[in-house]
């Protein structure tokens, strides 16, 4: 009978030894319940109850963790996505929209006003009124268009 509770203490104090390192080992995200440190203030303090209560309550699964995924590689994120047809369908009705904004053109405010038309000034022939000004050194602009840069 003596050996029977030796080795029954022995376990105990093998289990309640393991629990507290494994309890303490944990990442805190897999601690459920309460926090880290709680659930070792459990274990240390009911030594075969709080074993117990930690494999059996407070430590989460490594299968319940679900493993963090990006997007594109979660299936169930690619699900919930619209098929292919959708994102065609969507993508048409917009260039329709677009193309009937764009034949309503007609508001005012949005044309580009028109120039009003150039008084037309009597001049002699051979005056330096009727040369064409698009050489560097005749009038006040260079060839860029640019006034007063002739010569730069």
């Amino acid at each position: 009978m003596t050996r029977v509770l030796l080795i029954g203490a022995l376990l105990a104090a093998v289990f309640w030894v393991f629990s507290i390192v494994d309890c303490a080992l944990q990442p805190p995200i897999r601690h459920r319940g309460v926090s880290k440190p709680v659930w070792i203030i459990i274990v240390v303090v009911f030594p075969v109850v709080g074993g117990i209560l930690w494999f059996a309550v407070g430590r989460a699964r490594a299968s319940a963790l679900a493993a963090r995924r990006a997007p594109d590689d979660d299936p169930e994120f690619l699900d919930r996505l619209g098929s292919t047809s959708d994102q065609d369908e969507r993508i048409r009705r917009l260039e329709e929209e677009l193309a009937l904004l764009d034949a309503e053109d007609d508001d005012p405010r949005w044309r580009r006003p028109v120039p009003p038309p150039a008084a037309s000034q009597s001049t002699a022939p051979g005056d330096p009124a009727d040369k064409p000004a698009d050489r560097p050194g005749d009038g006040d602009d260079d060839a860029r268009d640019q006034r007063g840069a002739a010569g730069a």
